[in-house]
């Protein structure tokens, strides 16, 4: 037996996703097996996933050993996808069977191959050449004897599919069953790309040069909203398509998908493999197989796109990489950024990470030299940065229940006589925030979490946004039963939209909200209309933020700038910085100049000013002296642990527990901050209470940690999470 080999019969170690946190010894099934291969094996009355994570230990009567069922037709597990889970789970103290949950989600690994009919070129000439006949023969002829679906081929023809079961009747084109799990079209890295700026040419040749060193390296790709990243970063995909190694592109939004594969295939002729919860489980598991076997060239997903396992993994792309939906905030605690980077360490490949509004952890890095930076400082072709100002609310005649400004009214008004289009900018989903009662006062929460209700009105339902529940709008209060008095306090983009439609009624709007869409493709349609044209006014929250390309959009109204400056988030600013800055970046990117206006009642605050200014620079440095002061990241570290049951109690009895035995937090000079409810301190039912953990830059925080809870033995009404570099405090 070689290392790598196991004979049949031979002990296996087999590491299962099951709740399990260790190798379970087994035999190796007829026919042996691979170090990492996938097999099925028995776990009690089941039969389950596994992958074979090494020899058996023999620490188990050996007599009672069973034998794995049977090897899985998947390429193996490579050895650097099983040290990137092992290395992501000590990282974010999560155990080993939960971090190979998020390897194996691929539906149908257990079965075997299920068949398709594909075309392919035929060894006869039909009796009759036509020109669409033709069409399709110079296709195949041209992908050099490839075979496509029916469907795949009709279009890639431009004809119907009758023409290509004509010709498959006269042999001119063969018909065969295949595996449906079929190699991705080739990408084709030498077709022309669009014509660079002196700046890009010279960011994308840095890149070039990096993926040919074939080593490890990251790069922070900076560059202002509109200059032209996507194009520099796919010159660098392109490089790492002709080293013959494989790339991965991670965005922060389901929605950038659909404009971002258009231009994957202006640049490569081909669309890339997707993973990402607006893909079939069909197209899943297609792209989890091939991307093992390198039938996929490109992966374009979201974050969970990190556990795919490629066989020859060379680049990897994180747009928006400073976008707060990378960190997993449910099961595994982790930040896409950051396993990113640890992942291409392992394979030494690179990554570029690009923002206009880099997280101020990248730009730390990037100061320190620990990652290269490149800078794009103006906008591509003829758009030029939008004319920042805010708009002063203390000086706005505004009456109640109102919240577009008359100055902001104006410049609307002005666009549309103009053509143009307005977007109209609140972070906030919903109707209102708030129903209360005016009899009583009291606010309508949720039954499970301590979080107030918010109005959906086009729903006609109260959601609660932490756990889903709804219920119908209440007439009647349920605090005193007074009818007639409840009151929604407060704008969401339904209510912007519905003042909106009262003082522009000829105006077509159009409202961009993550809930109002039930798939991903209605979104992806809702955004296509508005980029041909077919809107006067936007209402959005966030998801108008990322990415997106209106052209005809030449204002921006923020309704809110002020919203994330409240609290005692630790990123409030900068968030607040990132957010301004990327909504006002969708204004004027094609020739029609563009303008940001900022409602704020505080147009001093620091933050503010720093927005209207433009001085980026500045702001990080001002941010990063502040953090650095106080010793917070990316100076210090932090953890946060969070305890939830549904007797507040027992959680808290916990939390005090282990803040008075801090001894293992102490030895590496860390602080323990609680326990104290968590700010929303009861979801789906559940208690909450949080501890922070807040220790020096270079302190072993994870091992210390570890010390801290092993003691520790949870009962089933207790649960206790650890959140390693928390990016929200909720």
């Amino acid at each position: 037996m070689s290392d790598s080999y196991f004979e049949e019969g031979a002990l296996i170690g087999v590491l299962t996703p099951e709740p399990i946190d260790r190798v379970l010894d087994y035999r190796a099934p007829d026919g042996g097996c691979w170090l990492g291969a996938f097999v099925e094996v028995p776990l009690g009355p089941r039969r389950v996933l596994g992958v074979v994570w090494g020899p058996g230990q023999g620490d188990y009567d050996l007599a009672k050993v069973r034998a794995a069922s049977r090897v899985l037709d998947a390429a193996p597990m490579r050895e650097e996808l099983r040290v990137f889970l092992e290395k992501a789970g000590a990282y974010t103290l999560t155990p080993l069977s939960q971090m190979l949950r998020l390897a194996t989600r691929a539906p149908g690994l257990s079965d075997p191959p299920s068949m398709r009919k594909i075309y392919r070129l035929g060894q006869t000439t039909p009796d009759r050449m036509t020109d669409a006949r033709a069409r399709v023969i110079a296709a195949l002829v041209e992908y050099g004897g490839l075979g496509f679906t029916l469907k795949e081929l009709a279009d890639l023809a431009g004809v119907t599919p009758s023409v290509v079961k004509g010709l498959a009747a006269q042999g001119a084109v063969e018909e065969v069953d295949t595996p449906r799990d079929t190699p991705f079209l080739p990408l084709d890295p030498d077709l022309p790309g669009k014509p660079l700026t002196e700046d890009q040419a010279a960011a994308a040749d840095g890149l070039r040069t990096g993926i040919r060193s074939g080593r490890y390296a990251t790069t922070l790709l900076k560059g202002v909203t509109g200059s032209g990243k996507t194009e520099v970063y796919l010159e660098a995909v392109a490089e790492c398509l002709r080293q013959g190694r494989q790339a991965l592109v991670l965005l922060p939004e389901i929605a950038l998908t659909s404009e971002f594969l258009t231009r994957v295939q202006e640049r490569f002729g081909a669309k890339p493999a997707e993973w990402h919860s607006g893909v079939t489980m069909t197209e899943r598991r297609r792209a989890w197989r091939m991307v093992g076997q390198g039938g996929a060239q490109l992966v374009v997903g979201a974050r969970s796109a990190l556990f795919l396992p490629f066989r020859d993994l060379g680049l990897i792309v994180v747009d928006e990489e400073h976008d707060t939906s990378y960190k997993q905030e449910e099961g595994a605690l982790y930040n896409a950024r950051d396993m990113a980077v640890l992942r291409a360490s392992l394979t030494e490949a690179q990554v570029v990470l690009a923002s206009a509004t880099p997280s101020l952890e990248t730009w730390a890095n990037a100061e320190a030299g620990k990652y290269a930076r490149l800078d794009l400082k103006a906008r591509f072709g003829t758009a030029v940065l939008p004319t920042m100002r805010a708009i002063d609310m203390r000086a706005e005649d505004l009456p109640g229940q109102a919240w577009i400004s008359p100055s902001l009214q104006s410049e609307v008004g002005k666009r549309l006589q103009a053509g143009e289009q307005s977007l109209l900018f609140l972070n906030r989903r919903g109707y209102a925030p708030v129903t209360l009662c005016r009899a009583c006062g009291a606010q309508v929460g949720c039954d499970h979490c301590d979080a107030r209700m918010v109005e959906h009105r086009f729903q006609k339902r109260l959601v609660c946004h932490q756990c889903g529940e709804t219920k119908p709008l209440p007439e009647t209060c349920p605090a005193c039963g007074v009818t007639g008095k409840m009151a929604a306090v407060g704008p969401g983009v339904e209510r912007i939209a519905e003042e909106a439609a009262r003082v522009f009624p000829d105006a077509r709007l159009a409202i961009l909200s993550s809930d109002l869409f039930g798939s991903a493709r209605a979104l992806k349609a809702q955004i296509e209309e508005i980029a041909s044209g077919e809107t006067d006014i936007i209402i959005g929250t966030q998801l108008v933020a990322k990415g997106h390309n209106f052209p005809r959009l030449t204002l921006v109204g923020v309704i809110d700038a002020d919203l994330g400056l409240q609290g005692s988030d630790l990123r409030a600013a900068e968030r607040t910085f990132q957010l301004m800055r990327q909504v006002s970046g969708r204004a004027g990117r094609a020739e029609a100049p563009g303008t940001a206006l900022l409602q704020t009642f505080q147009p001093e605050h620091p933050v503010i000013r720093a927005i209207l200014s433009g001085d980026e620079e500045g702001f990080w440095r001002a941010e990063a002296a502040e953090r650095e002061a106080a010793g917070m990241p990316p100076y210090g570290r932090l953890a946060g642990i969070i305890i939830s049951a549904e007797d507040a109690a027992a959680a808290f009895d916990l939390g005090t527990r282990l803040a008075r035995n801090d001894g293992p937090i102490r030895d590496i000079g860390g602080m323990v901050y609680g326990p104290a409810p968590a700010p929303i301190a009861r979801v789906r039912g559940r208690h909450r209470v949080r501890l922070l953990v807040k220790a020096p830059k270079g302190a072993a925080l994870q091992s210390a940690i570890a010390r801290w809870i092993s003691p520790i033995k949870l009962s089933a009404r207790l649960r206790l999470s650890v959140d390693i570099d928390p990016q929200s405090f909720y």
